[in-house]
């Protein structure tokens, strides 16, 4: 699949060449204090697979109490999705306004033609996440060119909220901002940062004094962070070195809600698309970038170019009671944590995610078939089919009704052999056995806690979604 990237390459002579990517700009500001402490966090994000079966350009939502670790909603199904326009959104974003309410911008477009010129962009508001409402979509210009990724914050300043976006200016990919009060009458298109070279996929973090506005250099690929004292147009310098992981866009900028840690989230689109990366830092202001092992973090199943904001313990309960928590599991490894357990052709494995069929890899945990205690793996996209182990192979077979494949199929949890922070599955009619992967396959063995480190791990798990 051609990529934006790719695309702006070859097009950029022109004023009307467009192409690739978009502008993840995940502003944060200084929080209206009615809404209380902020502990959690959501996320915004449409889906994509790497064979296509998984996209869908409607806001979907996740959330989560550490920042890291994601539970989609609504079955990972769109909350609310475009009917005017393309009829369908890449690149949300989310904005908890000065009035503790949330505005919700997105890109106009659905799939991946990004040869479409377009001025407009979509916009929602939202009294707490749970509805949605004003639907309209917003004209940012009247330039022959796109307008990605459109996000916003507020300039104290000049008492208003910026809006920031890509576009084409003419000569290259630029920043554009647009000044509003109510995100439905903005003013005039003006070029916000151009550092004399076609830069994307920006994400700006709003600081104590200094502002930070991460972008995406068309020219080498990485992910760069620029800074200013002041939020004024074209006032930003980078400071940092390039981060990459393959080919990356969209960058976001995540504080923690109660420490001084930062967290730099990265969407990449090769090898395979649908993959985010993340990186840490405990000073922001410093050059200092380090990648998180991916046994720190999971994000919600098939996200693309995602937003973060923070929200209270209570807006993370509401969300949770509107929108549901998945009734299916991913099993992620341990020691092979880019891996999840999913069945293929009928056989247990550990693959790299993502891939497809996704639905491979989705569980119903269901009271265990020949213990209630225990756990029995149902598949998703293969109901009556479980996970079951025959001469000590575990593969996806369907439940013949009898006590030998209910014992086969029924796992106990424990406290993972390798950490006890994550997960181990005993074999419940053979209770020395335990569910663990080798040369990517699944298999029962015999296995303790006095057992090679190595197969400990190979036997431990976290459930997650």
């Amino acid at each position: 699949m051609t990529t934006r990237r790719e695309l702006l390459t070859g097009l950029l002579s022109t004023a009307a060449a467009t192409a690739a990517g978009g502008l993840a700009l995940a502003a944060t500001g200084s929080p209206a204090q009615a809404a209380g402490p902020l502990t959690g966090y959501v996320m915004g994000y449409f889906t994509e697979s790497p064979n296509r079966l998984a996209n869908n350009y409607g806001l979907h939502l996740a959330v989560s109490t550490d920042g890291l670790n994601w539970t989609p909603l609504n079955q990972n199904n769109p909350v609310v999705t475009p009917t005017a326009g393309t009829g369908g959104l890449r690149d949300p974003f989310i904005l908890r306004k000065r009035d503790d309410t949330f505005v919700v911008l997105a890109t106009d477009l659905a799939g991946t033609d990004f040869t479409q010129p377009n001025q407009y962009i979509h916009v929602w508001d939202s009294v707490d996440l749970r509805s949605f409402t004003g639907y309209r979509r917003v004209r940012m210009h009247a330039m022959n060119t796109h307008t990605w990724a459109p996000e916003a914050f507020w300039d104290n300043a000049r008492g208003q909220y910026g809006i920031i976006y890509s576009a084409h200016n003419g000569t290259r990919d630029v920043f554009m901002v647009n000044y509003t009060s109510d995100f439905v009458n903005v003013g005039a298109a003006q070029v916000f940062f151009d550092p004399g070279f076609n830069v994307l996929d920006a994400t700006m973090h709003l600081g104590s004094g200094t502002n930070y506005l991460y972008y995406k250099n068309l020219a080498d690929g990485r992910l760069y962070g620029a800074r200013s004292n002041s939020l004024n147009p074209n006032s930003f310098s980078t400071y940092t070195s390039g981060m990459v992981n393959g080919g990356i866009e969209a960058p976001i900028v995540v504080k923690a809600n109660d420490r001084n840690e930062w967290w730099l989230w990265g969407d990449s689109y090769s090898p395979v698309n649908g993959e985010f990366y993340v990186w840490r830092s405990g000073d922001v202001n410093a050059n200092a970038w380090t990648a998180l092992d991916k046994a720190a973090y999971t994000q919600p199943l098939n996200a693309k170019h995602a937003t973060i904001a923070a929200i209270t313990a209570t807006e993370h309960a509401n969300l949770l009671t509107r929108w549901g928590a998945p009734t299916w599991n991913r099993i992620k490894s341990y020691n092979l944590p880019d891996r999840l357990i999913r069945h293929a052709n009928r056989v247990g494995r550990i693959d790299p995610y993502p891939f497809d069929p996704y639905a491979d890899a989705q569980w119903r945990l269901r009271p265990g078939l020949a213990d209630a205690a225990g756990v029995s793996f149902e598949s998703v996209n293969y109901p009556g089919n479980y996970l079951r182990h025959s001469g000590y192979v575990v593969g996806l077979a369907a439940n013949d009704g009898t006590a030998l494949f209910a014992g086969d199929a029924t796992f106990h949890r424990t406290a993972g052999l390798a950490n006890s922070a994550w997960t181990s599955w005993r074999s419940h009619n053979f209770p020395d056995r335990y569910l663990r992967h080798s040369n990517y396959l699944l298999r029962i063995d015999a296995l303790g806690t006095g057992s090679p480190a190595a197969d400990r791990a190979d036997a431990t798990f976290q459930l997650g979604y």
